[in-house]
């Protein structure tokens, strides 16, 4: 089988695997190695952090680049063996994949938040995003579980595929590096605002084909085309970040809510754009449609990246034949 086949069949089958491995088990429950990569990358800032955008870049660099640089060593040694190599693939994108995960914890919320126990509810949002739970009524917890499910579908499923497809294991594990800098100190903090600032920025590039996909294939999978579409022209560009605009937009517009407006991060009150206006206020039970429509997009997704890299393979063929 030619090498570039190979590699296809590989990533093929060890996404399919590690995928299944996530939804009959979820996250690993101990040593996650992104909790091990987190820890690891804590230690460098402690050493490197300087209020500086070009210390800032150094800690991007040896955090993200001594990780793609593990995924290629680990890729090269099983390069020869393809049920090695399947494995390695499959046991990478369980680690860095959190789908499943992602909808136990939107519908533990919910479950909360339907049976009107609002303190449970606030307690179990931190583990699905950053924001102020104790500022949240009922309403607004079930619109920002509904805005983190879309946004962590492109950053923990498909952005991470995405660029399993291109670059094999060192793809996969440098996109979830990356989107974990940013998580840890990508943010507009004082201590953060310039040392973060290549994390961030790395992050929006790295996230970018991702999030276009995503929001694509929402569309697709969404039940309401149309409306997917024309929330994704009218307001992906309105949202502050221009990777979570595309996603947030096509899941309301698929979705009929509304999405967005006032929210509170770490004390700080942010007034953001509203989302396909058209729609309506998000419910309790939004937030199962919204995991459900996860689901499809992680299908589609896998899909998708599977056929590019056929289509792509098909190309190299015709070429290297009239060549």
């Amino acid at each position: 089988m030619p090498g570039r086949s190979r590699a296809t069949g590989v990533f093929a089958y060890g996404a399919a695997a590690g995928l299944a491995v996530d939804l009959l088990l979820g996250d690993p429950r101990r040593g996650h190695p992104v909790a091990a990569f987190g820890r690891a990358a804590a230690v460098v800032e402690r050493r490197l952090h300087h209020d500086h955008r070009g210390w800032g870049a150094l800690h991007t660099a040896v955090c993200a680049g001594s990780t793609v640089a593990l995924g290629a060593l680990a890729a090269r040694a099983v390069r020869d063996r393809p049920a090695a190599a399947v494995a390695l693939t499959a046991a990478s994108v369980w680690a860095v994949v959190g789908g499943t995960t992602l909808g136990r914890e939107a519908r533990a919320i919910g479950g909360a938040l339907a049976a009107g126990d609002l303190e449970v509810a606030r307690e179990r949002l931190p583990h699905l995003c950053g924001r102020d739970p104790q500022s949240l009524d009922g309403p607004a917890m079930a619109r920002a579980v509904v805005e983190s499910v879309a946004e962590n579908t492109s950053d923990a499923v498909v952005g991470a595929l995405f660029w399993g497809a291109v670059a094999g294991v060192p793809g996969l594990v440098g996109f979830r590096a990356v989107n974990t800098l940013d998580a840890m100190v990508g943010h507009r903090s004082p201590r953060y605002r310039r040392f973060g600032w290549a994390s961030a920025r790395l992050d929006d590039l790295a996230g970018g084909p991702g999030a276009r996909l995503t929001a694509v294939l929402a569309t697709v999978a969404g039940g309401n085309p149309r409306g997917a579409v024309r929330a994704w022209r009218a307001d992906a560009s309105k949202h502050p970040s221009p990777n979570a605009g595309p996603v947030e937009a096509s899941f309301a517009g698929a979705l009929g809510v509304r999405l967005g407006g006032t929210l509170s991060y770490g004390g700080r009150v942010e007034h953001r754009p509203v989302l396909n206006g058209e729609g309506r206020a998000v419910e309790v039970a939004d937030i199962e449609r919204a995991v459900a429509l996860s689901r499809r997009v992680t299908a589609l997704t896998l899909a998708a990246c599977v056929g590019g890299r056929l289509i792509a393979d098909a190309v190299r063929r015709g070429k290297r034949r009239a060549s």
